[in-house]
C-alpha cells in the first residue's frame, strides 16, 4: 500500500464547485424543495430599549421667593408653620403645601 500524503483543505475544495457556472450538488437539491419564509421574531424598537436619562430640575434661586418693595423685603410665599423659617410652601393654585413635612393650607376663596 503506498501512502499518498494528505493536504490540508482539500475536502473543503471538493465541496466547493471548480467552474463558476456549477452549484455543488446539495444546493440543486435545496432548489427544488419549497421552504417557507421564516418570520423574523417581533424586535421592540431601539428607542424604546434606551433609558433617558432624567433631566435634573435646577432649584429656583432665592430671588424668585422675595419682592423688592419701598418699604424692603416681602415674601411672595409662606414659609411652613411646622418646619419654620427657611422652608417655603409651594404654591398649589388652590392652596399652599410643604415639601420637606407634607403640612398642607388651604388657600380662602
Amino acid at each position: 500500500m503506498s501512502e499518498k500524503p494528505k493536504e490540508k483543505g482539500k475536502s473543503a475544495e471538493k465541496a466547493k464547485p471548480e467552474k463558476t457556472g456549477e452549484k455543488p450538488k446539495f444546493e440543486k437539491a435545496a432548489e427544488k424543495t419549497v421552504e417557507k419564509p421564516v418570520e423574523a421574531p417581533a424586535e421592540k424598537p431601539k428607542e424604546k430599549e434606551k433609558k433617558q436619562a432624567k433631566v435634573k430640575k435646577k432649584e429656583k434661586a432665592a430671588y424668585t421667593r422675595y419682592k423688592m418693595d419701598e418699604k424692603g423685603l416681602t415674601r411672595l410665599r409662606p414659609y411652613c408653620e411646622r418646619c419654620g423659617s427657611g422652608y417655603f410652601m409651594a404654591d398649589h393654585g388652590d392652596r399652599f403645601s410643604c415639601g420637606h413635612c407634607g403640612f398642607t393650607r388651604y388657600k380662602r376663596t
